[in-house]
């Protein structure tokens, strides 16, 4: 929930220049009405003084954006090497807090799963191969992004977008990503695309952050079509697309994607907040029962199509479904 609130507060640019009009215009009928002959003086001095965070960091960052690209002069390179460690910092950095909070027996109570507590081992083996993955299968697609942002005209300057665009787009992108992760998710659970690639994804029942990745080179890119064709099929139809909204979005994403599989629910987990937000107890128990709760970031469309697991739905009174767990697919 913060990180999403941090990236709108970010480039709230229209709404804090609208503050700053507001509180000059208000400092100078206060002055008129006390009668001070030197309203233009003390109103324009503090104006000048209400830099609202939110111009301040927008300012800096498209400074910084276009000082890199230029920096770089090579847009090809620019973008994929943004790309490639942004997602690689996000990924094992969201992921490594919750290896500390498996290691600390305080939280333990908060785990859905408490009595399965991965071990260093499997994690470290976890790690691995999520490494590999990344190296073979996840760095060309990522690295190579910027013809794709060519031919989707997708922006790259550094003129951001405004508020209202970046909203409305990070939150089309959430539900098209999670109508795509639902019917292909629960594809990947026919019997032989079960057996020949989602299988490796449920080798841990217990998931934990780093398995979010952990999975099949087919499903990889199933899946990550999901996350990036969202915003390309919306820039093609609507186009005004920026590359920030995009890497914003991937950061969003990851952060839903490792959350959902960090085997932790807190009081204060978005769920709690938002009850059509799936959250880690919706895919804990997917991957506990090994069916039913296919989707990403929402529960609606298990609710809708009876695909609830029954436990999910008896913690949720308002979800009732009469899909019974079924036993894991040879």
């Amino acid at each position: 929930m913060s990180t999403t609130f941090f990236f709108f507060f970010f480039f709230d640019n229209n709404i804090c220049s609208q503050q700053q009009k507001t509180h000059y215009h208000l400092l100078s009928a206060t002055c008129s009405i006390m009668n001070v002959t030197t309203t233009q003086t003390v109103a324009s001095a503090i104006y000048d003084q209400l830099v609202i965070p939110g111009n301040f960091i927008v300012g800096y960052t498209e400074k910084a954006w276009g000082d890199y690209y230029a920096w770089m002069n090579n847009d090809f390179l620019a973008t994929g090497f943004l790309f490639l460690v942004i997602h690689e910092l996000v990924y094992f950095g969201r992921s490594a807090p919750w290896f500390i909070l498996d290691r600390i027996p305080f939280f333990r109570k908060y785990k859905i799963q408490e009595t399965k507590i991965p071990s260093t081992a499997e994690q470290m083996e976890c790690l691995k191969d999520v490494l590999i993955a990344h190296a073979f299968v996840e760095a060309v697609p990522i690295f190579a992004f910027q013809p794709i942002c060519t031919f989707f005209d997708i922006d790259i300057s550094a003129n951001f977008p405004t508020f209202k665009n970046f909203a409305l787009q990070i939150t089309a992108f959430f539900f098209m990503e999670d109508t795509w992760h639902y019917w292909f998710h629960r594809a990947l659970h026919y019997g032989p695309l079960y057996k020949h690639i989602h299988k490796q994804h449920h080798k841990y029942a217990a998931p934990f952050g780093l398995t979010a990745e952990y999975a099949h080179p087919v499903e990889v890119a199933v899946t990550g079509m999901g996350t990036v064709g969202s915003p390309l099929l919306y820039a093609y139809v609507f186009g005004q697309m920026h590359l920030v909204t995009i890497i914003c979005w991937v950061v969003m994403r990851l952060f839903q994607a490792i959350d959902a599989h960090s085997g932790y629910d807190f009081p204060w987990s978005f769920r709690h907040f938002l009850p059509i937000w799936a959250g880690a107890d919706h895919h804990d128990d997917h991957h506990k029962y090994f069916v039913g709760n296919y989707a990403s970031s929402f529960r609606h469309w298990d609710y809708v199509l009876g695909t609830e697991t029954p436990a999910t739905a008896r913690r949720h009174t308002f979800l009732k479904s009469s899909v019974e767990p079924e036993k894991k697919t040879a």
